[in-house]
């Protein structure tokens, strides 16, 4: 495992650089297809490129998911190198997710996923996810609609707590425009556009519920063109994340509700939820069975975290597909400088998604060889 980590580790994957993505997606393919014994499908849509693995028979009954891109641009390997030191493994994307992948790729051969008869299995390898799954979701939404469930190989959270509950996303720009005049001279002729803004922000600030876990959060913000001169235009980028579907319906009706305040002033909203929330509720049951599994393994028994970062699995909890998130690596620093997995953990959480996975299969038609992944993988 920890050389099929290192080899993906070590071809960066810039969610923005299609060419990085390519060659990511081609390591990926080259360690799945050594682990699984069989090759995946190469889906490219407007450059980006995804892999899918379609394993076992009849319809997919589970989908393990996952992504190969990352935040971290080409050359953070000068700065941040892959290395393993004291049972800590570092490298830029180690955590968020590459090790996740290759603890889905050996829970599947643990699985036995590819022996004859099996039901079918499906895991989905994306390259856009940083982005906001701008091209992959309608693959995730497709590959998880009818499965029993979703298993999100994302990395765990605290402590190696698996992700029952994840905030629901929105994003917005919101543009302002006025009319430009010298600062100085005559003032009175222009609509400031960074005064205009600030009346938006404190609209838009207003709407956030912390009582109800919603949050609002002006983020990135430009006006202007010169300091001597009216601000003729400005725009303001917005992070929602909300618990349900209610309060994210609630907050995109008043962000489009905005209306200017200075006369003559214009604003324009763009945007809207980009994720529906996974709600605890869609990862009651699978994470019941992973408490159960961990039991028969002697695994400690996983805890349960609500996030407010969104992942694929909010898509596929949205097309009312079982889903739990977080089964990927243990570790920390997501996205940043102390960015590490836990060796150790690797090997059960293979098991555990093995298990589960041969769990949920034993309940479809052809599901007969149960128990074989927890016999297989035992830590």
């Amino acid at each position: 495992m920890l050389a099929d980590i290192e080899e993906l580790v070590t071809c960066e994957s810039p969610s923005a650089d299609l060419a990085a993505v390519a060659a990511s997606a081609d390591a990926v393919a080259r360690v799945g297809t050594r682990v699984l014994g069989v090759a995946p499908e190469r889906l490219v849509a407007e450059g980006r490129s995804h892999l899918r693995w379609r394993l076992g028979e009849g319809p997919p009954r589970v989908l393990l998911l996952g992504h190969h891109d990352t935040v971290w641009p080409v050359g953070s390997l000068a700065t941040h190198p892959f290395r393993v030191d004291a049972g800590v493994l570092r490298g830029p994307g180690c955590f968020d997710m590459k090790a996740g992948l290759v603890v889905g790729m050996h829970a599947l051969q643990l699985a036995g996923a590819t022996a004859p008869g099996r039901p079918g299995v499906t895991l989905l390898v994306t390259g856009d996810e940083e982005l906001g799954s701008p091209t992959s979701r309608v693959l995730v939404e497709a590959d998880a609609a009818g499965c029993a469930a979703a298993l999100v190989l994302e990395a765990a959270a605290d402590g190696g707590a698996l992700k029952t509950e994840r905030k629901g996303v929105s994003l917005y720009r919101i543009t302002v425009t006025g009319r430009a005049a010298h600062a100085g001279l005559e003032p009175e002729r222009g609509i400031n556009a960074t005064v205009e803004l600030a009346h938006q922000l404190l609209a838009v600030h207003a709407l956030a519920d912390p009582g109800r876990g919603t949050t609002v959060t002006p983020t990135l913000m430009s006006a202007g063109s010169a300091s001597n001169t009216v601000a003729a235009s400005g725009e303001v980028t917005v992070d929602v994340r909300v618990r349900d579907t209610a309060e994210q319906r609630r907050v995109d009706a008043g962000i489009r509700a905005l209306r200017p305040v200075l006369p003559g002033a214009r604003v324009e909203v763009t945007g809207g939820p980009n994720r529906p929330p996974l709600a605890a509720a869609a990862s009651e049951e699978p994470f019941g069975r992973a408490v159960r599994l961990a039991a028969e393994l002697g695994l400690p028994p996983p805890a349960r975290a609500a996030v407010g970062g969104g992942s694929d699995g909010n898509f596929t909890a949205g097309v009312g597909t079982p889903t739990l998130d977080g089964l990927g690596a243990t570790g920390g620093g997501a996205h940043a400088d102390d960015e590490h997995v836990v060796v150790a953990d690797l090997p059960g959480r293979a098991a555990l998604v093995a298990a589960l996975v041969d769990d949920l299969l034993a309940g479809s038609p052809g599901g007969a060889a149960r128990g074989r992944a927890r016999t297989r993988a035992q830590p």
